[in-house]
């Protein structure tokens, strides 16, 4: 029998086999990888994920569709679920506690909470090895959008300054129950290597970057002023004139960098 899909979790259950096969072939699990699924619903991805890698371990907080998870999984490998809100679980330590290095993550996130768990999900990226993530196809688009994009911002900067973010197709509305009223994408994230990844602090980063985007019509003179002058700015090679949408991400840790060395003064 179906569960019934609760609007307090933002539930849309994906039903269309043929999403369902795209999704686990772009993952494409081995028997050595330990995968990680977040929120795994009724279990559409988690059966055909668990055949491929003969174990999987799952994070559900909705309380009512673990027991039926537990025996739709029983024939098809080992399933672990954990009763928990993902915002509150430790990768590194669940990394830790299964023996691994990294995890490889996957999911159909609750559209209402996705940048939450992005950004929580970056927290622990040294112990993650990709991620595969349904979201609605307007934050996907933020995700992956270059500078001068209408939809570049700050969530585009923070995760490309710690990941290849690689959307892979759109999935229509009618391949869940129920039907979401956006359209969704599937994302590929691939965290950076240590020596892709910036030096800067990441507190600087996040302030400068926040900073810049609050209000995104202003030039940067105007929107940093309370971090950075003009003459700052222009040390770190950025034009006080320009606009926040039309810097790359490394301009932004250049900047960062300029903040720190300021508040060491």
């Amino acid at each position: 029998m179906s569960a019934r899909p609760k609007k307090s979790f933002g539930q849309h259950f994906l039903h269309d086999q043929r999403y369902i096969g795209q999704i686990v072939s772009m993952i494409a699990p081995r028997v050595e990888d330990v995968v990680v699924e977040i929120g795994p619903g009724e279990g559409a991805l988690t059966l055909p994920l668990l055949k491929a890698a003969g174990k999987l371990t799952a994070i559900e907080l909705d309380t009512d569709l673990i027991p039926g998870l537990q025996t739709r999984a029983a024939s098809v490998g080992e399933l672990q679920i954990i009763h928990a809100d993902v915002l509150k679980v430790d990768f590194t330590a669940l990394a830790q506690s299964l023996g691994v290095p990294r995890l490889r993550i996957a999911g159909n996130l609750p559209y209402y909470i996705s940048s939450p768990i992005l950004f929580h999900c970056v927290d622990h990226f040294g112990a993650i090895q990709d991620l595969h993530f349904m979201l609605q196809k307007e934050v996907v688009d933020r995700m992956a959008a270059e500078p001068g994009s209408k939809v570049y911002g700050r969530l585009s900067v923070m995760l490309q300054l710690a990941c290849r973010v690689e959307p892979l197709f759109d999935v229509p509305p009618e391949a869940f129950r129920p039907p979401p009223k956006v359209e969704s994408s599937v994302v590929r994230l691939l965290p950076l290597l240590p020596e892709q990844q910036h030096d800067a602090d990441p507190t600087h980063v996040y302030a400068v970057v926040k900073a810049a985007f609050a209000q995104r019509r202003k030039t940067l003179s105007n929107a940093l002023k309370q971090l950075l002058d003009s003459d700052a700015i222009r040390s770190a090679d950025v034009d006080p004139k320009a606009r926040a949408e039309t810097l790359a991400p490394e301009d932004f840790v250049r900047l960062a960098k300029v903040y720190s060395a300021q508040s060491r003064e």
